[in-house]
C-alpha cells in the first residue's frame, strides 16, 4: 500500500509511470530519477508519517540509506525533510541511528505545545469569546496541542465543550487516549505501564519505584522508554535540590492524560453534564489546584520574567522533607535556585479572587522556609514568591511575600 501511494506521488510530481514499484529501493531509485529531471535551483523532498512506512521487513530504512548515502548527500540542491507523529522512532531510527544515517541530521524542528499565550490568541482565531480563567482551565484540561483545542466550538461555554468533548456517549477525547499513544509509539504497552504507575503519585516516582510498581526490567530499554516520554513532553525528570541525578524523579506532565486518569478512566457515571455539575465541588476545587501547579511548572520562563531574573543563571528544584515528632514536614513544588544568591520559594494557589494568607497559611510558609534553610544549610536569602490566579490580598500576613505572580504573567 505504501510502495503503490509512494509511485503514484512520483507520477503526480511528473515521473514516468512505473506498472508496479517492488520495492524501496526501486522506489528511491525512481525518486532520483524525478529529481534529475528537474529544472528546479532547490528540490525538496518532504515526506510526512515517514515512521508509518517503516513496515516489518519492508527494508525501508535501509534504502532511504541507500538512497541518501549513495546519491543524494553529494548533491547540494537535495533538502530532505522528514516529520511523523511516531516519535520514538523518529528519535531512534533517525537522530540516534548508527547506521547509514548517523550524523545527517541538519536541523531538528521539536514542535513543542503552545503555551498559555498561544492558546488565547488561537481561541480568538476560533471566535471562541472565553476569558483568560477559561482559557487557563482549558490548558488545565487539555494542555497546548492545537488539534484538542480545535475541537472547541464557538457559541458555547468551556463547561459546554468540556462535557460535550469528553463526557459525552461519541466525545472526540473521551475516547482520544487509546489513540494517541498508539500514533506516538509503535509498541505503546511499555510506555504505558510507566505512564499507569507514574498517575498514582503526583509527585513523580525515582527509576527503583517505576521498576518496582511495573515490574519492568532494569536495563537500558526502560532509559529509552523515558527518554522518549521526556521527549515527548508526557513526563519531566528533576532533581530535588542537593540530591544526586541517579535518585531523579519522574513526573507525569500531560494535561490531556492526567485530566483522563483523573476523570475519565474510570468514570462510569453516564452523565453528559458531569463536568457542569462537578464545577466548584470539592473535587473540582482540589483539581484545579493540582492542574494550576502543573502549568506554572509548564511556564517557568514566564514566571522568571516576571520576577525580572531572565538573565540570571537559574536552576529549577523541588524540595520536601518528612515530619517528625517535633518538626512538621514540608513540600516545595517550585524553587527557582539562582546564580546571584537568592532562591525564589514559590508557594502556587488557585483562587477565584485575590488569594489571601490566613494565620494558617503564613504559619506553613513560615515552616517551609526555615525547615528548607535548616536542612540544606543554604547560606542564600530565600525569598517567599506567591503564584496565584487573581493575585494576592493585602493584609497583615502578606508583609513577607517578596513576589507575587499573577494568571496574566503567565500570559506573556
Amino acid at each position: 500500500m505504501q510502495l503503490a501511494e509512494f509511485n503514484r506521488s512520483l507520477t503526480h510530481y511528473g515521473n514516468k509511470k512505473v506498472a508496479k514499484i517492488k520495492s524501496w529501493y526501486d522506489a528511491f531509485d525512481q525518486l532520483a530519477i524525478l529529481l534529475e529531471q528537474s529544472q528546479l535551483e532547490k528540490k525538496i523532498i518532504f515526506i510526512d508519517e515517514m515512521p508509518w512506512m517503516d513496515c516489518p521487513r519492508s527494508s525501508f530504512l535501509s534504502a532511504l540509506e541507500h538512497f541518501w548515502n549513495g546519491w543524494a548527500s553529494a548533491r547540494k540542491d537535495i533538502l530532505l525533510i522528514i516529520c511523523g507523529s511516531a516519535t520514538s522512532w523518529i528519535i531512534n531510527k533517525v537522530i540516534k541511528n548508527h547506521g547509514g544515517l548517523h550524523n545527517r541530521v541538519s536541523v531538528r524542528i521539536h514542535l513543542k505545545p503552545f503555551t498559555l499565550h498561544e492558546c488565547e490568541l488561537y481561541a480568538k482565531e476560533l471566535n471562541l469569546q472565553f476569558n483568560r480563567r477559561q482559557v487557563l482551565e482549558g490548558y488545565m484540561i487539555m494542555g497546548g496541542v492545537p488539534f484538542y483545542w480545535s475541537q472547541l466550538q464557538a457559541g458555547k461555554s468551556l463547561l459546554q465543550n468540556i462535557n460535550l468533548l469528553f463526557f459525552s456517549e461519541d466525545g472526540v477525547l473521551r475516547h482520544e487516549f487509546a489513540d494517541l499513544y498508539d500514533s506516538l509509539f509503535k509498541k505503546p504497552k511499555p510506555y504505558l505501564m510507566i505512564i499507569n504507575a507514574l498517575a498514582t503519585k503526583k509527585v513523580g516516582m525515582t527509576r527503583t519505584e517505576i521498576l518496582k510498581a511495573t515490574k519492568m526490567s532494569d536495563n537500558g530499554k526502560l532509559t529509552e522508554f523515558l527518554e522518549n516520554l521526556e521527549y515527548c513532553g508526557f513526563i519531566r525528570k528533576y532533581n530535588s535540590i542537593g540530591m544526586k541525578n541517579k535518585n531523579a524523579l519522574y513526573q507525569l506532565m500531560d494535561n490531556y492524560t492526567l485530566f483522563y486518569y483523573k476523570f475519565i478512566k474510570d468514570n462510569y457515571i453516564n452523565d453528559e453534564q458531569y463536568w457542569s455539575k462537578i464545577a466548584g465541588k470539592p473535587e473540582y476545587n482540589t483539581w484545579c489546584g493540582l492542574a494550576f501547579e502543573r502549568v506554572c511548572l509548564q511556564h517557568i520562563e514566564q514566571i522568571k520574567a516576571k520576577l525580572g531574573i531572565q538573565g540570571i543563571i537559574s536552576t529549577v528544584y523541588s524540595w520536601s522533607i518528612m515530619g517528625t515528632k517535633e518538626k512538621q514536614g514540608a513540600q516545595i513544588d517550585l524553587l527557582i535556585d539562582r546564580s546571584d544568591d537568592v532562591i525564589n520559594l514559590c508557594e502556587i494557589k488557585y483562587s477565584k479572587a485575590e488569594f489571601q494568607i490566613t494565620s494558617g497559611i503564613d504559619n506553613n510558609l513560615q515552616n517551609k522556609r526555615e525547615r528548607f534553610i535548616q536542612e540544606t544549610r543554604t547560606r542564600k536569602a530565600v525569598h517567599l514568591t506567591m503564584i496565584t490566579t487573581m493575585g494576592l490580598m493585602q493584609n497583615s500576613y502578606a508583609w513577607d511575600i517578596q513576589s507575587v505572580v499573577t494568571m496574566d504573567d503567565l500570559f506573556i
